[in-house]
């Protein structure tokens, strides 16, 4: 029983931790987030100015050899403060966007995508609230924007961004409609640039450079995404953001913003590659550029202070050269849009990305945890409700874990046939620890007991736990994905509280006081699952039984609401699965004896 007991404190040390970890760190941080989202939604139409700086840094665009290359030409650094996005918009040329999932334009100032709303997304659950807005201009307070240009020698002034194009055909970009601009320079280059967009998230660059000068000329094609200003991350360890790419031999590189920064030169360089992709990814949304495949290009990730605080992920391919009278073409893939698992798979599919379903952390336990998205997606696709998927996929996993289940539940109800004999051997051997562990374990040998067969249904859990845990937490599918009732997001944690009144009393609770309906349903569910069985005669087992129902109401209660849900369902099930093959086999339910007994007055060992 030492073994029993020891492993259980293991568990409650474990939980410990965690709760710790959620009270004091997590919690903070939802805090945050619900208010940074609760004043976007408040103000749709305004943002702030940021202190400091101005509109002058743009970054830099990737020289031959490498290194920084500087400021942008022509994009010195101002003073003014960085105007309001609507301003910033309003500022240039655009041709508009429009699309089913996205809405927007492209600045005829460099040709770059700087305005981007995702039309299926809003800032809160709300959907009167503000749409995402994913791309900004870099004059506005969260400058983050897309272009591709090139870079060469004697070739004459080349497109880059500050260049002025002009539109040569079609007037809104969306699918089957591209949209043409042309720019023709002081050598004799005219570049034509096609863009395209298909019904999501991709777009496609492409460009005709025709040489009508007398000299053949070298030109490298680069692209950047660029990121102004500080971005607001999670900081949780579970889920990367920052920058993230598959290129060369090293294959997938996260790299987060604070690598970047203190890395010498601020710039991270890895080999160069010949297909791939690389950009910047938040928890739910990214931005990537994928270079032609089969040519040579040398991706890097790097920080600046350029007037502003930035942050980009560029590449540059090797020259092409275009003869005189000549013409070629230069095509570069840009995703910008939601995270959504299908549609990254369909990108990795049909465009031959490579890996491109790693722009989706699943995290180490990918094994168990993609198998378990695809299962609750499908179970979506079939119910309708998120929430009535993850009741069904708590059946299925209850129902392959059925034998093992099945044999712990049957120990356990051994278990107790045989505890008349355990307290004799107790009594027995009261002075000899050594030899009452003996005589238990032959006694356990002999009537086929395993004394650990109980926590087995607890460690099933565990990986599914994490599992959901983690699907719930970075897969943009459950984000403000409702159930019923006042669970309008299941990847949020239950919005009522017992500390109010489930909102009857008029006043708002602190976070780690927010214990909501279902964190009490899945706690009282916790408790007459552990009170089945008889109370343990060891002081601390008894101790931590009585607790951990308590402990991971708590915990559980800042958890994504699905998850709670899926644990609260869970006891249920093990509850009724218990009962069934306790009564099989003979044993005793404890339930009623045990909920009566906590009512008992116990008798004073002194009367």
């Amino acid at each position: 029983m030492d073994n029993n007991r020891n492993f259980l404190i293991t568990i409650a040390l474990s939980v410990l931790i965690l709760t710790v970890w959620q009270v004091f760190y997590m919690n903070p941080r939802i805090e945050e987030q619900r208010e940074t989202a609760q004043v976007e939604a408040e103000r749709p139409g305004e943002t702030t100015a940021q202190q400091g700086t101005g509109t002058g840094g743009e970054g830099n665009i990737p020289s031959a050899n490498g290194a920084q290359g500087g400021t942008v030409p022509g994009s010195s650094p101002a003073t003014t403060a960085p105007a309001s996005r609507e301003a910033a918009v309003g500022a240039a040329e655009r041709v508009k966007i429009d699309t089913p999932r996205l809405a927007g334009s492209i600045n005829l100032t460099g040709a770059r995508l700087d305005d981007l709303l995702l039309k299926d997304y809003h800032v809160t659950v709300d959907r009167d609230s503000p749409n995402i807005e994913l791309l900004n201009p870099a004059a506005s307070p969260d400058g983050y924007y897309v272009e591709t240009g090139y870079v060469g020698d004697g070739a004459g002034t080349l497109p880059g961004p500050q260049t002025v194009w002009m539109l040569e055909e079609g007037s809104v970009l969306s699918p089957g409609n591209p949209v043409t601009l042309r720019y023709t320079n002081d050598a004799g280059l005219t570049f034509l640039r096609t863009f395209s967009v298909d019904s999501n998230y991709l777009f496609t660059i492409s460009d005709t450079i025709r040489n009508e000068g007398g000299e053949a000329v070298a030109l490298s094609n680069y692209g950047r995404s660029t990121r102004l200003g500080q971005p607001e991350t999670t900081g949780i360890y579970i889920l990367h953001e920052g920058f993230i790419g598959v290129t060369g031999e090293e294959g997938l590189q996260e790299i987060s913003y604070s690598e970047a920064e203190d890395e010498e030169g601020n710039a991270i360089t890895p080999a160069k590659s010949s297909d791939g992709w690389l950009g910047i990814t938040d928890k739910y949304w990214a931005v990537t550029m994928v270079p032609r495949a089969g040519e040579d290009f040398q991706p890097r990730y790097s920080y600046f202070q350029d007037g502003r605080t930035g942050y980009q992920a560029d590449f540059l391919t090797d020259p092409v050269t275009v003869a005189p009278g000549g013409e070629t073409t230069v095509d570069t893939l840009v995703f910008a849009g939601a995270k959504e698992v299908n549609v990254i798979n369909s990108y990795e599919r049909e465009q031959g990305i490579r890996q491109f379903e790693l722009l989706i952390d699943w995290g180490w336990f990918y094994f168990i945890t993609k198998p378990m998205f695809y299962l609750i997606d499908w179970l979506f696709k079939l119910l309708g409700n998120f929430g009535l998927a993850i009741l069904a996929t708590t059946v299925i996993v209850k129902l392959i874990f059925f034998p093992l289940a099945n044999k712990s539940y049957k120990s356990m109800a051994n278990m107790k046939k045989v505890q008349p004999a355990l307290m004799e051997l107790r009594e027995k051997y009261a002075d000899d620890k050594m030899k009452q562990q003996q005589a238990m374990m032959e006694l356990y040998k002999k009537e086929k007991i395993n004394p650990l067969a109980g926590c087995w249904p607890i460690l099933i859990q565990i990986p599914v736990f994490f599992a959901l845990y983690k699907v719930l937490y970075v897969t943009i599918e459950m984000r403000h994905a409702p159930f019923f009732g006042w669970i309008q997001d299941l990847a949020a944690p239950d919005p009522t509280s017992i500390f109010n009144l489930f909102g009857l009393l008029p006043y708002d609770v602190p976070s780690f006081l927010m214990i909501g309906v279902w964190p009490l349903i899945m706690g009282v569910t916790m408790f007459l699952q552990m009170r089945m069985n008889p109370s343990p005669p060891d002081p601390t087992q008894a101790m931590i039984f009585n607790w951990m129902p308590v402990v991971f109401t708590f915990m559980l209660a800042t958890f994504p609401a699905g998850l709670v849900i899926y644990w609260a369902w869970n006891n249920l099930l093990s509850i009724i699965q218990q009962g069934v093959i306790m009564k099989r086999q003979g044993a005793k339910i404890e339930l009623w004896d045990n909920l009566v007994g906590l009512f008992k007055r116990k008798p004073d060992p002194a009367e």
